[in-house]
C-alpha cells in the first residue's frame, strides 16, 4: 500500500516582516517555503534536516543524485560549512552577495544533510543578494538548501506566479516580492589552486571570473559525475519542443526575438543581453501556454551573460 503525499493548500504571501516570521517558522517545523533570490525563486528548506530535504526532492520530483546549492547569510556561516582556499577567498571577497555559487569541500563538522551533497565531498554554496532569501536565512537560523522553485526540469520561476503554477498544492507559502532581477540561475565554479573550473554559466561570467582571480577558467566539470545543479542535459524545458536560433518562424511556433524582429515576444528589442536574461524564463513561460504547438528563438549573442542564455536554451531544447 503505498500513502499518497498531501495536497497542501498553496498561499502566495507578498514578503513583509509578517511573512518573514511564518515562513521561517515553516522552515523551522521542516517544511520547504519559496522565496525569490536575485536570480530565480528558490524552494527553500533546512540544509541541516534530511526530512526537510527530502520534502524538496518530493515536491519537485528531483533526482536524488543532483546536489543543491546551500545558502548562507554571511562569509561566517559559509566558513562553518566548508573549507575555503585562498583562492575561494578571492572570489568571495569579490562576488559575494551575488550570482555567484562555489563548489567546495564540505567540513566534517558542518552538520549539513548529506542529502543536500548528494553523496559527494563538496557542497555548492552561495551567499545571495536578495534581502528576502537573506532575512530568511536569519530569521530561521539555518543554512538554506534552495533549488528553483518548480517541477524538476521544467522551466525556472522568475515571478511567484510561476511557482504556484508549477507546484501549487505541493507546498504551504510562496513569498512574493516581486520578478527577479537577473533571470537566469547563479553562476557555478570550482575554484582550484591554479584554475577555475566553470560547471554552470551565470551572472558572472568567465572574464569576471578571470579578472577577479587572474587564473584561467575553464569550462566543464568531470563528466562522470553530476558534481552541480543544472548539468542533467535536459532541462529548464517547456512541455513543447523549442527550436533554437531561428529568425522567421513555422506558423506552428511562437517566435521568442532579440533584437528588431516579427516576433510573438522579444526578449530585448535593444538587443541588450542582460535584459534577454532577466526576460528569458518568463517568456518560455508564456510561450508554453499560448495556443502554439512549438516554440521557436532567435540567435542569442554567444558573449557575457548570453552564454548562460544559450546554456539554458540548450538544455531546454535537448
Amino acid at each position: 500500500m503505498t500513502i499518497p503525499n498531501p495536497v497542501l493548500s498553496t498561499r502566495i504571501c507578498r514578503y513583509g516582516s509578517e511573512a518573514l516570521r511564518e515562513a521561517a517558522l515553516l522552515i523551522r517545523a521542516g517544511e520547504p517555503v519559496a522565496v525569490p533570490t536575485e536570480t530565480v525563486y528558490g524552494l527553500a528548506a533546512d540544509a541541516t534536516d534530511s526530512n526537510a530535504v527530502a520534502a524538496i526532492y518530493s515536491a519537485k520530483g528531483r533526482p536524488s543524485f543532483n546536489p543543491l546549492i546551500v545558502h548562507v547569510a554571511d562569509r561566517e556561516m559559509a566558513a562553518r560549512l566548508a573549507e575555503f582556499s585562498p583562492v575561494a577567498e578571492r572570489i568571495a571577497a569579490h562576488f559575494w552577495p551575488g550570482a555567484l555559487t562555489m563548489v567546495l569541500p564540505v567540513r566534517a563538522d558542518s552538520g549539513l544533510s548529506p542529502l543536500v551533497t548528494a553523496g559527494l565531498p563538496t557542497v555548492a554554496l552561495r551567499l545571495p543578494a536578495h534581502p528576502a532569501m537573506r532575512a530568511l536565512i536569519r530569521e530561521s537560523g539555518r543554512p538554506l538548501a534552495a533549488p528553483s522553485a518548480n517541477r524538476s526540469g521544467s522551466i525556472s520561476p522568475t515571478r511567484a506566479e510561476h511557482v504556484l503554477s508549477s507546484l501549487n498544492g505541493k507546498i504551504r507559502m510562496i513569498l512574493d516580492e516581486g520578478p527577479t532581477s537577473e533571470g537566469v540561475e547563479s553562476t557555478i565554479a570550482a575554484p582550484e589552486e591554479d584554475r577555475i573550473r566553470l560547471l554552470r554559466p551565470g551572472p558572472v561570467t568567465a572574464a569576471m571570473l578571470e579578472d577577479a582571480t587572474g587564473l584561467p577558467v575553464v569550462t566543464g566539470g568531470d563528466n562522470a559525475k553530476i558534481e552541480a545543479p543544472g548539468q542533467l542535459e535536459s532541462h529548464y524545458a517547456p512541455s513543447k519542443p523549442v527550436r533554437l536560433n531561428v529568425l522567421k518562424a513555422d506558423k506552428d511556433e511562437y517566435l521568442i526575438g532579440f533584437g528588431l524582429m516579427p516576433c510573438h515576444i522579444n526578449l530585448s528589442p535593444d538587443a541588450d543581453v542582460r535584459e534577454a536574461a532577466a526576460n528569458l524564463f518568463a517568456a518560455l513561460h508564456i510561450a508554453d501556454a499560448s495556443a502554439a504547438e512549438r516554440i521557436a528563438v532567435a540567435p542569442i549573442p554567444h558573449e557575457g551573460i548570453g552564454v548562460a542564455i544559450n546554456d539554458r536554451l540548450r538544455r531546454a531544447a535537448a
